[in-house]
C-alpha cells in the first residue's frame, strides 16, 4: 500500500513528462500575448495584431487532429520529438523580421508543433500514471502547464515592452531542450499504446465527443473571462488579480480533483458539481462588477477551480469512454474542444458585451453553464456499445 501511495513526483516518468510539458507550455506562453504586441511595434495595426494569435490556433486546432494517424504510424516517441522541434526551432527567427507575414508564418510552424505537444502530452499523462492514479497525474500534468502559464504570458509581453526580442526568441526555444529528457519519457511507458481494430480511433472520438462538449461550453466561458476582463478594467489591477487568482486556483484544483477523483474510484460524481461550481464563479464575477471589487476577484477565483476542475474531470471521461488503447484519439477531440472553446469565447462574447454589458453576458454565459448540466450526465454514461 505505502507503494501504491509513494509521491507522483518521484517517478521518473512523471517528472520528465513534467519537464517536456514546461519547456513546451513556457515556449507557447512566452509568445502568445507577446507576438501581437510585437507585430504592432513593427507597424501593423492593432485590429489586425490579432491574427498572429488565431493562425496560431488554427493551425494547432487543425494539426490536433491528425496526431492519432501520425502517432500509429511513426510512433508516439518519433512525433512527440518533431512536434518539439517544431515549436522551438523556429522561435529564434522571430527577432529577424517585425512583420506581420513572416510572425504568422513562423506561427503557423510553430502551431504544428504545439499541436503535437496538447495530444501527446494528455495521452501520456494518463500512461505515466500508475494503477490508480490517473486523475493525480492528470492533475499534475495540469499544474505543469499551469505555471509557465501564469509566469510567462507576462514575462513575454514585458520582454517585448522593453525591446528584448532577441532574448525572448531564444527563451521560447526551450521545447529544443525536452528532447533530452524524451528516452526517460517513453521508456516510462513501456513502448506503443496497444491499437485495437480498425475503426478503433473514430470510435474512441465519437465517445470522446461528450466529456469534449462539457469541456468546450466552459473553455468559451473561460476564453471570454481572459479576453474582456482586462477591457472592462482598464486600470488593470483588479483584472491583473482576478486572471492570477483564476489561473491559482484552476492549477491547483485540477490537481486535487484528480486525487480526489483517485480515491473515490470514479470521475463521474464530480462532474456535475464542478460545471455548477463554475457556473456560480461566473455569475459571481458577473455580480461584482456591479457590487465591487471583491467580488469579481471571489469570483474568478471560484470560477478558476471548477474550470481547473472540469478539465481533468472531462479528460479522465473522455478516456474512459474510450477505452484503453485509445487514449490518442480521444485526447485530440478534448484538445480540439479546449482550444475551440477559448476561441468561440473569446469572439462570441464580444458581440453579447456590447448588447448587455460584461457583467451581463458572465451572468448569461453563467446560466448557460447551469444549464448544461445535462451535458455532464451525457459524459458520465458509458460509451454506446457499437456492433
Amino acid at each position: 500500500m505505502a507503494g501504491e501511495r509513494a509521491s507522483l513526483w518521484r517517478s521518473r516518468g512523471v517528472l520528465a513528462l513534467v519537464g517536456v510539458t514546461v519547456l513546451g507550455f513556457a515556449s507557447f506562453a512566452l509568445t502568445l500575448a507577446s507576438l501581437p504586441t510585437y507585430a504592432v511595434a513593427g507597424g501593423a495595426s492593432p485590429s489586425t495584431a490579432g491574427v498572429v494569435t488565431a493562425v496560431l490556433l488554427l493551425v494547432t486546432i487543425a494539426g490536433q487532429s491528425v496526431v492519432p494517424a501520425l502517432t500509429a504510424r511513426f510512433g508516439t516517441g518519433p512525433v512527440l520529438a518533431a512536434g518539439l522541434l517544431a515549436l522551438g526551432l523556429p522561435a529564434p527567427l522571430y527577432a529577424l523580421d517585425d512583420g506581420l507575414v513572416w510572425i504568422c508564418a513562423l506561427s503557423g510552424v510553430r502551431g504544428a508543433g504545439f499541436a503535437v505537444l496538447t495530444v501527446l502530452g494528455a495521452t501520456l499523462s494518463a500512461r505515466v500514471a500508475p494503477p490508480g492514479r490517473r486523475g493525480e497525474s492528470i492533475g499534475v500534468y495540469g499544474l505543469a502547464i499551469a505555471v509557465p502559464n501564469m509566469l510567462a504570458v507576462p514575462a513575454g509581453v514585458a520582454l517585448v515592452l522593453a525591446g528584448q526580442v532577441q532574448v525572448l526568441s531564444w527563451l521560447a526555444a526551450s521545447p529544443i531542450l525536452g528532447l533530452l529528457l524524451l528516452p526517460a519519457l517513453m521508456r516510462s511507458v513501456g513502448g506503443e499504446e496497444v491499437r485495437g481494430p480498425a475503426g478503433s480511433a473514430r470510435a474512441a472520438a465519437r465517445a470522446a465527443v461528450a466529456p469534449a462538449v462539457v469541456l468546450f461550453v466552459v473553455t468559451a466561458a473561460g476564453g471570454g473571462l481572459v479576453t474582456f476582463l482586462p477591457i472592462e478594467r482598464p486600470d488593470g489591477r483588479v483584472a491583473t488579480a482576478a486572471l492570477l487568482l483564476w489561473g491559482l486556483t484552476a492549477g491547483v484544483v485540477r490537481w486535487l480533483v484528480g486525487v480526489l477523483a483517485d480515491r473515490i474510484g470514479s470521475s463521474a460524481p464530480l462532474l456535475p458539481g464542478s460545471l455548477l461550481v463554475s457556473a456560480i464563479g461566473l455569475a459571481l464575477t458577473g455580480a461584482g462588477l456591479w457590487t465591487g471589487p471583491v467580488w469579481v476577484l471571489v469570483g474568478s477565483a471560484v470560477f478558476g477551480a471548477g474550470y481547473g476542475a472540469v478539465q481533468n474531470l472531462t479528460l479522465l471521461r473522455a478516456f474512459a469512454r474510450a477505452g484503453d488503447g485509445r487514449t490518442t484519439a480521444a485526447s485530440a477531440v478534448w484538445n480540439g474542444a479546449f482550444d475551440a472553446g477559448t476561441a468561440v469565447g473569446a469572439l462570441l462574447l464580444g458581440p453579447l458585451s456590447g448588447a448587455v454589458g460584461l457583467a451581463g453576458t458572465f451572468l448569461v454565459v453563467a446560466g448557460g453553464l447551469a444549464a448544461a448540466l445535462p451535458l455532464a450526465s451525457v459524459a458520465n454514461r458509458p460509451a454506446p456499445a457499437r456492433a
